[in-house]
């Protein structure tokens, strides 16, 4: 039998996504939709020739009443929240409810390099009972892995997601990627001068404004305090100090404080690499000695790990 010519192999796949009766669809490391099949369009309400970034798609429809429901009064907050964790797990299920009454199951497949295959399955048929059972579950599962005060995700979770980054299967010299610990600069002088309320307000501020820079792979969460953890998967040094080097950047642009347009902050960072094998606390401890040698050369800077710190006993 002759095999099919490239072209109409993928003319044949498509037609095949088309009538499978599930809704398909593939975004690209920027979370751009790339390819959607006519139910995926009608559903989420996807013109024929449009490629919207996921969070501008979740965004007009939000405002429109349209397409998921979306229970939250500050979708922003949502928004932050969701993001943190959308693509951070090579697969991952769930339910979602449409303003049309219809009820999904969700899977979202991921790869190596930030490409996601999202395929939505109609349940709608399924017991009312079970399905209320399983999103109050979820709920509680969401709740305990997210700082409540910037919407990111908590010490738990991105814990967590280091141990896995660190404890795959391979040899201990496998480049897994970096860990980056970041701190808010004099940030109790800023709480003692301006208020605890002026706190909270730089801390939203500085989880929104790195969130923008954070790749859909890459896990950015607060542990505690001031300080913040960001996982950057399958990335060299260079790379993450890059990165790391934008955020800087962006943080000493921000203008936090509406009324007092003057007031900026700052932050300093540890980098670290992380190698399969490697003990998760000892990746994190690496990081925070860079840390600390951030702060004692004048802040608002990033330091990373020296080969002392890397071959030291915890």
């Amino acid at each position: 039998m002759k095999p099919l010519a490239a072209t109409e192999t993928m003319l044949q796949l498509a037609q095949l996504m088309e009538n499978a009766g599930n809704l398909i669809a593939v975004y690209d490391p920027e979370d751009r939709l790339r390819f959607a099949n006519g139910a995926f369009r009608a559903a989420w309400f996807i013109g024929g020739d449009e490629e919207p970034l996921w969070s501008d798609l979740m965004r007009r429809n939000y405002h429109a009443r349209r397409g998921t429901v979306i229970e939250t009064a500050d979708f922003e907050t949502w928004l932050r929240s969701t993001q943190a964790r959308r693509g951070k797990t090579g697969f991952r299920a769930f339910e979602t409810d449409l303003h049309d009454g219809r009820w999904l199951w969700m899977t979202e497949t991921m790869q190596a390099d930030g490409w996601m295959l999202c395929v939505a399955s109609d349940i709608s048929s399924i017991r009312t009972d079970e399905r209320a059972l399983r999103q109050d579950r979820d709920l509680a599962i969401k709740a305990s892995q997210t700082d409540e005060l910037t919407g990111l995700p908590s010490r738990r979770y991105v814990m967590g997601k280091l141990a896995e980054l660190v404890c795959g299967a391979g040899a201990t010299d496998q480049h897994a990627g970096c860990l980056a610990v970041l701190d808010i600069d004099n940030f109790k002088y800023i709480n003692d001068r301006f208020g605890h309320g002026v706190g909270d307000a730089i801390l939203k501020d500085f989880a929104i404004t790195l969130q923008r820079h954070v790749r859909k792979t890459d896990i950015f969460g607060r542990v505690g305090g001031e300080e913040f953890l960001l996982i950057l998967p399958n990335t060299p040094m260079e790379g993450a100090e890059s990165i790391v080097q934008r955020m800087l950047l962006a943080v000493r642009q921000s203008s936090p404080l509406p009324d007092q347009t003057g007031f900026h902050y700052t932050f300093s960072a540890g980098l670290a690499r992380a190698a399969r094998g490697d003990d998760p606390a000892d990746v994190y401890r690496r990081a925070d000695l860079a840390l600390y040698a951030a702060k004692m050369q004048g802040r608002d800077r990033i330091s990373i790990e020296s080969q002392t710190q890397r071959t030291a006993n915890p």
